[in-house]
């Protein structure tokens, strides 16, 4: 599952036990990227604030399939085949048009995932392509390219903020060795009107 010592749920007690039954998805499974946490759980605590903000909360107003292809895109570009592998799951099954998602796939794994949607939405992922991978190149060319295209400045946010968790976590995964094995792919916390709402479903 990783590199490091995690912390199963049948063994966990006190706050890790408390955090995972918050995070837990069907049958007590918590996700090995969750479980990565499990020496120190107040990282696990800041990790899923992050994430529930960043992906599922109802203050974001850009369609929660494009933050995901976002996602999938960057984790890519960072060569974190666990990341990919999850969100392309959820990918296709808020999009449920298992063709144009796996279209998308092709291009993201082909690197044409900036030319893939025809629409503003490319411009998007551009500036999350180039923010992943050339940081000091980023100019206020880049933010008012995103203004050009027609997103209001809290949609640049949004894309901001995924593409940078996602710059998190994919160093996460990589940096400890997780991998997919065990992992149900692609359940999420779906309860977008609760923050406080974590639980992987």
């Amino acid at each position: 599952m990783s590199w490091i010592k995690t912390i199963g749920y049948g063994q966990a007690d006190g706050g890790l036990k408390r955090i995972y039954d918050r995070v837990k998805g069907p049958n007590d499974k918590v996700d090995n990227v969750l479980l990565l946490h499990s020496l120190r759980p107040h990282t696990l605590t800041g990790h899923m604030t992050l994430y529930k903000s960043v992906l599922h909360h109802s203050g974001n107003t850009l369609p929660k399939w494009y933050l995901e292809a976002l996602g999938i895109y960057v984790s890519h570009l960072n060569g974190c085949s666990y990341c990919v592998d999850h969100h392309f799951a959820g990918f296709k099954r808020i999009l449920k048009d298992d063709r144009r998602a796996f279209r998308f796939s092709e291009a993201v794994h082909h690197n044409t995932a900036e030319t893939f949607f025809g629409s503003r939405y490319n411009v998007g992922m551009a500036y999350a392509r180039k923010l992943t991978l050339d940081l000091d190149g980023i100019v206020k060319a880049d933010f008012s390219a995103l203004k050009t295209a027609g997103f209001s400045e809290g949609e640049i946010l949004e894309i901001n903020q995924v593409t940078s968790y996602f710059n998190y976590v994919n160093r996460s995964v990589i940096g400890l060795g997780v991998s997919t094995k065990g992992d149900v792919l692609g359940l999420s916390p779906n309860s977008n009107e609760d923050p406080e709402n974590w639980s992987h479903s």
